[in-house]
């Protein structure tokens, strides 16, 4: 046993024994203890070797992040096609019920019959209800509308449930209901009469027969209650023998008798003929004026209202002549209350679309009517009265325009017009996205003079076109020998193109046709690649670039033999058999169609190969 100076035990009671008090503990009877000398207790707690790969496991625990690197990654599943849809947007490949048919409903229309004790007018009723069968969750919910002042409480009828069958076999289901049958439900009978569109379309998309709507006869009791509730309104029309008893009372108080006019108000009273007119007051500051004019078949007055624009200018004032009798003829009586012919008054026979009439002396014509008018017209006198309709809209007005001065040659063109437009001369505008975009590219064609001159026929020419700003400049190649000063033939710059007296445009330069420039016809012969591929990509643009154009104009020679031989056509040949049909090639066509179905053959001649034009043109 170690001594209590010994350090050892100490260290081995370390967490085994209490703290020291004030005297009063108890103390601990554990205590370890070595059986030997102090170097055979170290030699038991020696320790152990350590590998090289525990110390590059302790050196890695003091590095940040360890616990997510030694962590493996998990697999990730295989990307499939679902994945890519968002998640927001996928649908299920069987959709659920809740999901196919949320919101659509089916309808029916059905009734039962109730039975009413103490009612003398009455012993049952019918009670019709609004059936709805929810697709999406297979529950019923019935309604009666309300009916104002019946008495009984109507309105939710049954409330949203699934509704079993009396014998337990299961809940309603669609294919129990129908136009025509019978259906129980919680003990009530109804007879389900009819149903409304989209549910008749569902059974037929099905392939179901839903049945045909039925026509619901009314009880006694609507019967009566629709009879006095036209009495009540006097809809109901009076029985011979009170018009009779009626009449003779009139008589008997010393009324008159019913007149014309009464019977022609009676009959007529808010019917009213509406036409459209205008008068061209040709005094002096005199200007048109429309009108509505409206003629009441009542009592065969008339009146003219003012038909004023906004902004007219005039004042608001819009009774041009006050309702009354409008005569053809107006005269004036010399005695007071003498009474006036009434046959010179204007009448419906005398107001026709596409005549006038005379409104104190002012002739107003008649241009249109509206909808009523023309079938009261149509029903009661055979005549058409939009047949003569006029035209009275306004002409657009052309405002004459200066024609800006030509240039006089100096400086450019845009330059000198804006001169002409305004006093603070700024700079013409230019199409940034085409400099942008085109900057730099540069169409050629080549081109040689073909004025008449022996001198000027080994002449070789380039035009080239800028499509930056649309300018044009022309250069002339160097040839041996030729006796021409080469280089510069004409400055970049925009030039008139002297056929069509506009500026040159890129679709005037066409292999096959002749320019003029700088007073010189040029024949254009050929182009380079580059600008026959930029041609090409604006198919739009330049149709006589397009290859599916070019040889669905060529289609027409499919009835030729030459055009299914194998070996090719030339060139030459394919516009020889287009100009026998009338068919107006240019040679930068020719050349299209050689791009895309030519070849070359076993002697190095360029040929055309029929039966690629035709496939490629059907």
């Amino acid at each position: 046993m170690l001594g209590k100076s010994s350090s050892l035990p100490a260290i081995l009671a370390l967490g085994t024994t209490g703290p020291k008090l004030a005297g009063h503990e108890k103390q601990q009877s554990l205590r370890y203890a070595t059986g030997g000398d102090k170097k055979s207790a170290f030699a038991t707690f020696k320790k152990p070797d350590i590998s090289q790969q525990v110390l590059e496991y302790v050196m890695e625990l003091q590095r940040p992040g360890w616990r997510q690197r030694a962590t493996p990654e998990p697999e990730q599943p295989p990307v499939t096609e679902e994945d890519l849809v968002p998640k927001n947007r996928r649908c299920p490949r069987l959709s659920p019920a809740w999901l196919k048919h949320e919101k659509q409903v089916l309808r029916f229309y059905a009734f039962f019959q109730e039975s009413v004790t103490e009612r003398p007018d009455e012993n049952s009723r019918k009670r019709h209800i609004i059936l709805m069968y929810y697709l999406e969750d297979g529950s019923i919910s019935m309604s009666e509308p309300r009916i104002e002042n019946s008495g009984i409480a109507q309105g939710s009828f049954l409330k949203r449930q699934r509704v079993e069958w009396p014998d337990g076999r299961g809940f309603v289901s669609p294919e129990d209901l129908r136009c025509g049958i019978e259906i129980t439900l919680f003990g009530r009978t109804y007879h389900i009469s009819g149903c409304d569109r989209f549910t008749r379309w569902y059974f037929d998309e099905l392939g179901i027969d839903v049945g045909e709507n039925e026509e619901v006869l009314d009880d006694d009791w609507q019967k009566s209650y629709k009879l006095r509730k036209l009495a009540e309104r006097g809809s109901l029309p009076p029985s011979q023998f009170a018009v009779e008893q009626k009449t003779v009372g009139q008589f008997q108080m010393g009324a008159p008798p019913v007149t014309k006019k009464l019977s022609q108000f009676l009959l007529n009273d808010r019917k009213v003929l509406r036409f459209h007119g205008f008068w061209d007051d040709h005094t002096k500051y005199g200007a048109r004026t429309y009108f509505n004019i409206h003629y009441y078949l009542a009592d065969n007055t008339m009146e003219f209202n003012e038909a004023k624009c906004r902004n007219s200018g005039r004042y608001a004032a819009p009774v041009f002549f006050k309702r009354g009798i409008l005569r053809k003829k107006n005269v004036a009586h010399c005695v007071p209350a003498m009474l006036t012919d009434e046959s010179c008054m204007y009448l419906p026979e005398d107001l026709r679309v596409g005549d006038s009439i005379d409104v104190w002396g002012r002739k107003v014509m008649l241009y249109d009517c509206d909808d009523f008018t023309q079938r009261f017209y149509q029903d009661y006198m055979r005549v058409d009265q939009r047949a003569n309709r006029l035209d009275v809209s306004e002409q657009p007005l052309r405002h004459l325009k200066l024609k800006p001065p030509p240039h006089n040659g100096v400086g450019r063109e845009e330059d000198s017009l804006i001169s002409t437009q305004m006093i603070n001369v700024k700079a013409p505008k230019v199409d940034l996205e085409k400099l942008m975009v085109y900057t730099g590219e540069v169409l050629r064609f080549e081109a040689k003079m073909v004025n008449g001159l022996p001198e000027d026929e080994m002449r070789v020419l380039v035009i080239a076109w800028y499509p930056h700003d649309d300018e044009v400049a022309v250069f002339e190649v160097p040839v041996r020998n030729s006796g021409h000063w080469t280089g510069k033939f004409a400055d970049k710059r925009r030039m008139k193109n002297p056929d069509t007296g506009e500026n040159f445009k890129l679709s005037d330069l066409v292999i096959g046709n002749t320019v003029t420039i700088a007073g010189q016809p040029l024949y254009i012969t050929r182009a380079d690649e580059r600008c026959l591929r930029f041609l090409e990509a604006r198919p739009k643009q330049f149709p006589y670039a397009d290859p599916v154009a070019c040889c669905r104009k060529l289609s027409a020679l499919k009835g030729e033999p030459e055009m299914q031989d194998l070996a090719g056509i030339e060139p030459d040949r394919l516009k020889e058999l287009a100009n026998e049909l009338s068919l107006h090639l240019v040679d930068h066509e020719i050349v299209t169609v050689l791009r895309h179905c030519g070849a070359t053959d076993e002697e190095g001649n360029i040929r055309i190969y029929g039966p690629a034009v035709l496939r490629t043109g059907a």
